[in-house]
């Protein structure tokens, strides 16, 4: 067991370094951040001393290095735009982002399966066709199109609710709703799959020739085991709170995360778009840790082979 957890946090260290590479080299090949930064009308000489000031006139290997080093203490770089550290800003944009992405993922989880699980034992029943049918539809429209639609709705025709910005809790429903549509549409079909795996089980057969009703088998005896794989698609939602919150959080000006890396990516703001993504890469390859450890939990079998 010591093992297999240093050859998952050496695999976890192996990612997070290809994906800063990559990143790094990325945004680099994309253009020249100090002519956007300083405007097309800048004489040669400010860019120059701006590429100076910021590091940018050394070569690319050397750069990197030195913004690993610095990484490792903690130091992830200046905001080429707000001339505050990178991290600091992240930070500082973390909250509302989380706030955001707790309530959407509950959300998919309290409308997502129980839909699913419905659906499941009502298998080929028009409530189960129209169950699938809302959820192809919510994860298949895109979440800029829910928002915009959301705004025209809530905002403009009914004036209920505020169509951008945050503070209340108000401000909080469209965005949530958005953002938790999409996900509870797949996990109320990846709940269906996998409750209709358990149900077919020649177990559960054994506990309906018993005559143990409907409600006990389901809850206590199905829903159980159809949650091992469910937790993968689970943690894969909780890793995605940073990327999938982008387009969400720029169509409600919602202050977050995901606000801030559209805007960086739009200014070449270097240093704020590299932490992002390296605190998404982490938050997905941290998620993934979590779904391993919560198999061995849910399942012996898993633990017994781990051995």
């Amino acid at each position: 067991m010591p093992n297999q957890f240093l050859v998952r946090a050496i695999r976890l260290l192996a990612t997070l370094l290809i994906v800063v590479i990559a990143v790094f080299f990325m945004m680099r090949v994309s253009g020249d951040p100090i002519s956007m930064l300083a405007g097309p009308d800048a004489p040669p000489e400010v860019l120059q001393q701006l590429r100076v000031k910021w590091g940018l006139d050394q070569p690319w290997p050397q750069q990197l290095l030195s913004y690993l080093v610095n990484a490792v203490h903690g130091d992830f770089g200046m905001s080429l735009r707000n001339n505050i550290p990178a991290a600091e800003l992240f930070l500082s944009r973390l909250p509302a982002t989380l706030l955001l992405g707790f309530c959407s993922l509950m959300l998919s989880i309290v409308v997502g399966v129980p839909l699913g699980i419905i659906a499941a034992v009502r298998q080929n029943s028009p409530l189960d066709r129209f169950v699938m049918s809302m959820s192809v539809l919510g994860f298949s429209l895109p979440n800029f199109f829910l928002g915009i639609l959301f705004i025209l709705l809530f905002s403009l025709y009914l004036h209920w609710l505020p169509s951008f910005g945050s503070g209340t809790l108000a401000h909080l429903v469209m965005p949530t709703i958005t953002l938790g549509l999409s996900s509870a549409g797949a996990i109320a079909r990846f709940s269906r799959s996998c409750m209709l795996d358990v149900l077919n089980q020649p177990y559960m057969s054994a506990a309906r020739a018993r005559g143990i009703r409907w409600q006990r088998r389901t809850i206590i005896h199905a829903l159980p085991n159809a949650s091992i794989p469910l937790i993968t698609i689970l943690g894969l939602r909780l890793g995605d709170l940073v990327a999938g919150a982008i387009i969400v959080e720029t169509v409600f000006a919602w202050p977050g995360v995901g606000r801030l890396l559209a805007t960086s990516v739009a200014q070449r703001d270097l240093p704020v778009v590299q932490v992002i993504v390296i605190a998404t890469a982490f938050t997905m390859v941290i998620a993934n840790l979590a779904v391993d450890l919560l198999y061995g939990w849910l399942d012996p079998r898993v633990r017994r082979e781990g051995r």
